[in-house]
């Protein structure tokens, strides 16, 4: 088994390898690739050494099983048939593919099937915030079908990459110090504020990355259900958090769904409020599981809930969600 991982210096690709050894991947050989910025830099696997090579346009890619990218959605279009050419299956951790009716986009706790069914050899990995949400409401839809989806996210600094984390810590250390800050990478101060706005509007006045979470459920849970996102970026390192409600067909209660989710692989229940216990990003940062908590019925719908949903979103969010499709792949012979 041969692995590559695309755009490696970058904070997923970095994740990527923390997680391949983690979870001890069955591979043979990692292969690492970059931008010509970063080609020739070297980090250690397994007590090896590996070295950086440049992404360029030929057959690097003859042997490679599986490549994990995470190289920004440019590189992903620009390379892809450069990658699956010779039979490698391209697992895209960007939004090039997510849209398109012949890449399939997979969470592997909710429609592993789906990965099967790939002309291109493109597999998609969902956005970070969806990931979280459609595993923790999978449980539920077993339960009743789910017909009406409302979330508000507090996204971390994270969802905007490396730069994204050292803009909002040099901020921090502005702020303390009473200096002015330079936003770059957001559009407004992050330290000590919050920002109702991720990605660009669109004519809807929603914002795209709330309308991913509108297509990205709707596709990976093949459902109708009704969507509706509001996305807010706060001043976390790592680790994004969600309020959900959800309105299902028949009236379930609160034992029945949290019985669901507790057993549910993937999902982790923090769930007592008494004692001051529900999910933070504070302690939810590098874990693998999605952690829910806060769930009660929806005062303002009989048939609907309410919980609070916390993951990581450098890992779940991203790379381990990854890792475990190619996981999933190996283990049903479909490499």
């Amino acid at each position: 088994m041969r692995v590559a991982i695309v755009g490696a210096s970058g904070a997923v690709g970095q994740e990527f390898l923390q997680v391949l050894d983690e979870r001890n991947f069955p591979l043979d050989e990692l292969v690492l690739f970059g931008s010509s910025r970063s080609a020739g830099s070297t980090y250690t696997f397994r007590g090896k050494q590996l070295v950086v090579k440049e992404l360029k346009h030929g057959d690097d890619f003859k042997d490679i099983d599986i490549a994990l990218t995470s190289a920004g959605a440019g590189i992903s279009k620009e390379f892809a048939s450069t990658i699956t050419k010779h039979g490698a299956i391209m697992i895209d951790n960007s939004s090039a593919f997510r849209y398109d009716n012949d890449v399939p986009l997979v969470v592997p706790e909710v429609n592993p099937e789906d990965a099967l069914n790939r002309p291109r050899n493109i597999i998609a990995n969902p956005n970070c915030s969806t990931i979280q949400m459609v595993v923790a409401l999978k449980p539920i839809n077993d339960l009743s079908k789910i017909t009406r989806i409302h979330v508000a996210t507090y996204q971390a600094a994270s969802g905007a990459g490396a730069q994204g984390i050292a803009e909002l810590e040099e901020q921090i250390q502005q702020v303390a110090h009473g200096e002015a800050t330079s936003p770059k990478k957001f559009p407004y101060q992050l330290a000590m504020n919050i920002i109702p706005q991720i990605d660009v509007f669109l004519d809807n006045d929603y914002t795209k990355e709330e309308m991913k979470m509108n297509w990205e459920t709707k596709k990976i849970m093949h459902t109708d259900a009704e969507v509706s996102a509001t996305c807010i970026r706060i001043p976390v390192a790592r680790a994004h958090s969600e309020a959900i409600w959800v309105e299902t067909e028949k009236e379930l209660s609160v034992e029945t769904v949290k019985a669901a989710m507790e057993s549910f692989e993937g999902l982790t229940v923090l769930d007592n409020p008494a004692e001051k216990q529900y999910p933070m990003p504070l302690f939810v940062s590098g874990k693998d599981d999605v952690y829910v908590g806060r769930i009660r019925k929806d005062i303002a719908s009989k048939k609907g809930l309410t919980f609070w949903c916390v993951g990581d979103q450098i890992k779940k969010g991203a790379a381990l969600n990854a890792v475990q499709i190619a996981e999933w792949l190996i283990k049903t012979g479909n490499v």
